[in-house]
């Protein structure tokens, strides 16, 4: 076999090395008592009020990360983050949690999230694991059994985190439908729109990847956020002076390489 460097490839290598290094720079700067403040997200801040708002009405809270994802998405494991400090609240203010959703691995997952944490919150009596439960594998026989739930329990705080399809207005909708404040976070680009119209607080994108290193304050997490951030700068910087040696050395073959 024969194995050659392509030095076509070069830059793409370079790229990778620098973000490695970055990250463990950042990491070790984490760790060495280095603070990387993260900006506010409204959606975040507004957790606590969500949770407190559901306690004092004695109603339930919604939480389901939508249909489109399994558990080895990003999205799903970054909506795993919130559930974990939804759960470790709801245990200590005794707020029941319902967690609908259309995958049995998900559901597993969960069950083990929450039980731990109302564990460590010191109220192991309060879980339930029958409020996290499987629906259906059928996109939209998932979506109407989540909304028959929320027509039901008429909870008063929904969180919407996860990957989600088509099934993402319908839920969303019927959450208002019942005076829901409602927090939803996803990153696909279509159903963004609809919750942005519908929900009361919406984390766009990567907001919802930065809530892990936001809610834990977990050193790898804020790591990889301040190495993603500074790889940005030096994007924008390289695009800017490839930009003006174009236009100064228009001559110059440099960018072929």
């Amino acid at each position: 076999m024969d194995i050659s460097f392509n030095p076509q490839a070069s830059i793409s290598l370079l790229a990778v090395l620098l973000a490695a290094g970055l990250t463990f720079w950042t990491l070790y700067r984490i760790k060495a008592g280095k603070t990387y403040q993260l900006r506010e997200i409204a959606g975040l801040k507004a957790i606590e009020e969500a949770i407190g708002r559901a306690t004092e009405m004695g109603r339930s809270i919604l939480f389901t990360p939508g249909y489109g994802g399994d558990i080895q998405r990003p999205t799903t494991i970054a909506s795993m983050s919130f559930l974990s400090a939804v759960a470790e609240k709801t245990a200590r203010y005794d707020c029941r949690l319902i967690y609908p959703t259309h995958d049995p691995i998900i559901m597993a997952t969960a069950q083990e999230i929450v039980s731990q944490q109302y564990t460590i919150a010191g109220h192991p009596e309060r879980y339930n694991a029958d409020d996290i439960h499987y629906l259906s594998s059928s996109q939209f026989a998932y979506a109407a059994g989540v909304e028959g739930e929320i027509m039901r329990e008429r909870p008063a705080s929904v969180f919407l985190l996860g990957t989600f399809e088509a099934e993402a207005l319908i839920m969303a909708e019927t959450a208002a439908s019942v005076g829901a404040i409602q927090i939803a976070g996803t990153d696909s680009t279509i159903q963004l729109s609809f919750f942005i119209i519908a929900c009361d607080y919406t984390l766009i994108g990567e907001e919802l990847f930065a809530a892990s290193g936001y809610l834990s304050g977990n050193p790898g997490a804020l790591a990889s956020i301040w190495a993603q951030d500074l790889m940005r700068i030096l994007c924008g910087l390289f695009i800017v002076a490839g930009l003006l040696s174009v236009f100064l050395f228009p001559d110059s073959q440099w960018w072929k390489l």
